[in-house]
């Protein structure tokens, strides 16, 4: 794969490797983005049909990244805590139960489980990341299957770990759920549209992505793919366009009982998004076409030779073959004081996010080599 800077409008000074804080668009997204919002200045040229017919080709495309059979199992949502919140809503849990997570996961899936633990007299069970050593990733892994058990309810974590890039094996912790009738939610916020994902391999019964990361899409809009196991539950809001034949504006006032079928009542209100819905469709058309394991090979390439050198300094860094290519975490030596790492950053213009003790790097096919060589630069700087 071939570098795609051409197709964003990135400012030539900096080096921006913090995809994982927020993607920038492509030039293509935000123009379609900005005739769609004009279209608003006369109404005349959004139709009855522009309701439905959009959404329905995101959730095709969305479902084709995914690897799902049948698009209808898909729902727009506005953020990620929405869409775990519409799965908590719909599970009822006995006490005594127990729900694993992470160390350091994510809030917006840590603190909807917090809540349903509260209310039905459940545990949280915190999966504790080892000490920064070789094989951590292996160790952390063999630690979330231990802690599930017979009084496992729900296990919820996300592909790869939104600080350090560690990946988690779905498929084994799949296998191990379902052997003890526990759910897996999975947050795809931080690899789904950079990480190859299967829902027809992993089984997922819930997978919950913001759109305005790896999706490229704008802030405001993502997807949730629901399970079949879900398909008779209840929204979490009430709204005109979830019931069923909504599509039929004369009907409207025939107060119509049925939702839209599967996780079409899951729907948020005003899914329709006239402006957001076209962006994050075509991100994700953009995406297909690169493909997500050509994105992962690019960022492993162009990042090899400045992973290998910021472990010669001390640093570590997850073994390639346990965290993914286009979000890794670098832990500092003792070495390197981070305030003064922070200052050279600043000075060089260099963009990462520091994220619990890791300084998270995040690349896309946006960046080149040239890129980690600036960040390289500031590492020696700070030693020197």
């Amino acid at each position: 794969m071939q570098n795609q800077a051409h197709l964003f409008s990135l400012p030539a000074d900096c080096t921006y490797l913090n995809g994982a804080y927020m993607s920038p668009l492509l030039n293509s997204v935000a123009k379609i983005g900005q005739e769609n919002l004009l279209k608003k200045q006369n109404p005349t040229q959004i139709s009855g049909s522009d309701f439905f017919i959009h959404t329905k080709t995101l959730k095709q495309k969305f479902a084709q990244l995914i690897e799902l059979d049948d698009y209808e199992q898909i729902a727009v949502i506005p953020s990620v805590s929405y869409g775990m919140a519409t799965v908590a809503n719909n599970i009822v849990l006995k006490s005594g139960d127990e729900i694993v997570l992470l160390q350091e996961q994510f809030p917006s899936n840590v603190y909807v489980w917090q809540k349903l633990a509260d209310k039905y007299g459940a545990k949280i069970v915190f999966v504790a990341a080892p000490k920064i050593e070789k094989n951590r990733a292996q160790l952390w892994n063999k630690a979330v299957l231990k802690a599930i058990n017979s009084k496992t309810a729900v296990v919820a974590l996300p592909q790869n770990h939104w600080a350090d890039g560690t990946l988690f094996d779905l498929i084994a912790i799949r296998k191990k759920s379902s052997a003890h009738h526990a759910l897996l939610i999975i947050d795809g916020t931080q690899s789904v549209g950079a990480l190859p994902f299967s829902v027809a391999k992993i089984q997922p019964d819930a997978l919950i992505c913001a759109g305005y990361k790896w999706l490229l899409g704008a802030y405001g809009l993502g997807l949730a793919y629901y399970s079949k196991n879900f398909n008779q539950g209840n929204p979490i809001e009430e709204n005109w366009i979830n019931r069923y034949n909504s599509e039929d504006f004369t009907g409207l006032v025939n107060y119509e009982s049925r939702y839209q079928p599967k996780a079409g009542r899951y729907n948020m209100g005003e899914f329709s998004n006239f402006v957001y819905t076209p962006m994050l469709t075509a991100a994700i058309e953009q995406i297909l076409e690169w493909k997500t394991q050509n994105i992962q090979d690019y960022c492993q390439q162009i990042a090899a030779k400045a992973v290998n050198e910021l472990q010669s300094l001390g640093c570590f860094i997850e073994d390639e073959a346990f965290r993914a290519k286009h979000l890794f975490g670098i832990y500092l030596p003792d070495t390197i004081d981070i305030e003064n790492l922070k200052a050279s950053f600043n000075k060089h213009k260099i963009f990462v996010s520091f994220r619990g003790k890791a300084i998270r790097v995040s690349p896309n096919i946006y960046n080149t080599k040239a890129d980690f060589d600036n960040l390289l630069t500031c590492f020696k700087e700070v030693i020197s």
